[in-house]
């Protein structure tokens, strides 16, 4: 398998390419890893280099709102062509007044992953996973590996099935 110019290699033989977290939880499918120039892991830059479409890639993103004097989180999965409804779509699944972007040292720590390169894979197991029903119905998807010096490349119905998961129609826009 290749993402854009880059060949993959079976992520479960190259953990050196993943977040702990992350090579923790894959699933046990075939997902594939390549590494890259961490200097080029943001979605532009590294579409751009690669020659990855933008409808193959995959941004997650941090969000986060407040309930009861309580922070809820929640990851959300859309295509690199489309922006999160953050505030309609999470917000009412978070059930939250407000949602916002987590802060970057925020999601960092939360995460325990590298910023540009946080995926919905490994996650804290209390989260939500909103994932795109866009995301879930591609055949192949690009997605960050837990670190920016690699990306990930599996079906997008794999994110759809993720402990957590749930596919929302509208979720990117």
């Amino acid at each position: 398998m290749s993402i854009g110019s880059l060949d993959t290699v079976a992520a479960l033989g190259r953990p050196d390419l993943l977040a702990p977290s992350v090579a923790a939880a894959l699933p046990a499918e075939a997902v594939g890893v390549a590494e890259i120039d961490p200097g080029l892991a943001d979605t532009a830059a590294f579409c751009e280099r690669y020659a990855v479409p933008l409808t193959e890639s995959a941004n997650c993103v941090v969000v986060t709102g407040r309930r009861g004097g309580e922070a809820r989180f929640a990851a959300c999965v859309v295509l690199a062509t489309t922006r999160a409804d953050v505030n309609g779509v999470v917000r009412r699944q978070l059930d939250v007044r407000k949602a916002s972007f987590a802060p970057v040292e925020v999601a960092v720590a939360e995460t325990q992953m590298e910023y540009g390169g946080i995926t919905p894979i490994g996650l804290p197991a209390h989260w939500p996973v909103f994932v795109d029903a866009a995301v879930a119905a591609a055949a192949r998807v690009v997605v960050g590996s837990g670190v920016r010096r690699s990306k990930l490349a599996l079906p997008g119905e794999l994110l759809g099935r993720l402990p957590g998961a749930m596919v929302l129609e509208g979720l990117g826009r």
